[in-house]
């Protein structure tokens, strides 16, 4: 049977839970990493779109498009051409294995109906043979961004060439920068001798920056005037950025536009931090960190000593807001006032270092919208219901804190 006559379906697995706040909105496979989403690589090099196999409060919007012959593949991995070519050679009733991770299967319509998550018996098992990248953790949405960039770099930029820019900029090892049409950008430093720059379409670099690779500027975004940036560093589309940030990822639509430092942090979608504002990434004692993790329930060790914040979408702070070494921030908080506001902070708190407390359901929304209202935007039905079930997820973590 032909690629055409097969459906290409991401699933989330148990790897979905050490995700949170991330996975909370959105399926596994629409976190951001390198360049590209993991959905966007995966049809990026398959060629044909691929639907979700994701919880049912997020099935509405992420919607699942089953057919006679469905070829899963786990959202926590990303593509490269040995494992496309071993998933490719699938036949009904068979899964692709590494270890015990369920990385890919080839399911009729009745056996689809009827997954979940596990081998369904009866099914011929074979072993991955080649390597390939697995997103389980939160940190390593940081720590394996440079990796991606290369790859999605590669096959954006393949045979086409990048639009010329103003004399005005300077520009080190101009072979990796590739930048796309209707870019606005004078008197900028750009050095990709440490890894490849991608500048996408409509974005904005104001003058002053200064950019180090591996980097990626993702349509619409913009960096505000003399920005310092450290690869490996991803800023997604539509996000305003400032100030001083090194190997860290913004998913999209999300501002850090006044100065203040951010390292090893990934921040989600719709989020504001404060002038000012500063994210510790690593301890005084050079101790390695230990980060919350919700499928744990409790803080885990990660083996790293480099790491910083991680903030869900619709999460804010003040101006000058100081975050621990790894801290994790949920879905739709509001953090501000002086001092360290503490390592794990739920969805929907409003407060500080003082103490929080619940950030209503009818405020929150009231706020979200707002933000979009400054981008000329409505929060959709879908989009509301989501953040009402996330609420209700959510609640045990408030009363815990």
């Amino acid at each position: 049977m032909s690629n055409r006559q097969r459906n290409f379906i991401l699933f989330d697995d148990v790897h979905r839970d050490h995700l949170l706040p991330f996975a909370f909105i959105r399926p596994v496979a629409e976190i951001r990493i390198g360049i590209l989403t993991i959905r966007e690589k995966w049809e990026k090099w398959i060629g044909y779109p691929f639907s979700y196999l994701t919880p049912d409060y997020l099935q509405e919007k992420y919607t699942l498009v089953s057919g006679d012959e469905n070829i899963l593949v786990n959202s926590s991995v990303t593509p490269n051409a040995g494992l496309i070519e071993e998933i490719l050679t699938l036949k009904s009733g068979e899964v692709l294995l590494k270890d015990n991770l369920l990385v890919a299967g080839c399911f009729d319509k009745s056996s689809l109906d009827s997954f979940t998550g596990n081998i369904p018996e009866g099914f011929t098992t074979k072993q991955v043979l080649p390597d390939f990248v697995q997103i389980s953790r939160l940190w390593h949405i940081f720590r394996l961004n440079g990796d991606e960039l290369r790859s999605d770099f590669k096959i954006l930029t393949e045979g086409r060439t990048s639009q010329p820019v103003s004399p005005t900029n300077n520009l080190i090892n101009p072979g990796d920068i590739f930048v796309e049409g209707d870019v606005n950008m004078e008197y900028v430093t750009i050095n990709a001798s440490k890894g490849p720059v991608y500048i996408g379409r409509n974005t904005e670099i104001m003058e002053g920056s200064i950019i180090r690779g591996p980097f990626a500027l993702c349509e619409g975004a913009i960096l505000k005037m003399g920005t310092k940036v450290y690869g490996p560093t991803t800023i997604g589309p539509y996000s305003k950025v400032g100030g001083e940030i090194i190997n860290s990822v913004i998913m999209g639509f999300s501002n850090k536009v006044h100065d203040g430092y951010m390292g090893n942090s990934v921040v989600g979608e719709w989020c504001n931090i404060g002038a000012g504002s500063n994210t510790s990434n690593l301890k005084n004692n050079y101790n390695l960190i230990r980060l919350w993790d919700y499928a744990h329930g409790r803080e885990i060790d990660t083996g790293l000593q480099f790491c910083g914040l991680f903030m869900g979408d619709y999460s804010r702070c003040g101006i000058n807001t100081m975050f621990n070494t790894g801290t994790v921030v949920g879905v739709s908080a509001n953090i501000y006032g002086s001092g360290y506001p503490g390592s794990f902070i739920p969805s929907f708190s409003w407060g500080g270092a003082a103490g929080f407390e619940t950030y209503r359901l009818g405020k929150a929304l009231e706020t979200i919208q707002t933000g979009l209202t400054l981008r000329q935007l409505e929060i959709s039905e879908t989009d509301r219901k989501i953040i009402n079930h996330v609420f209700s997820l959510t609640g045990l973590y408030r009363k815990s804190v």
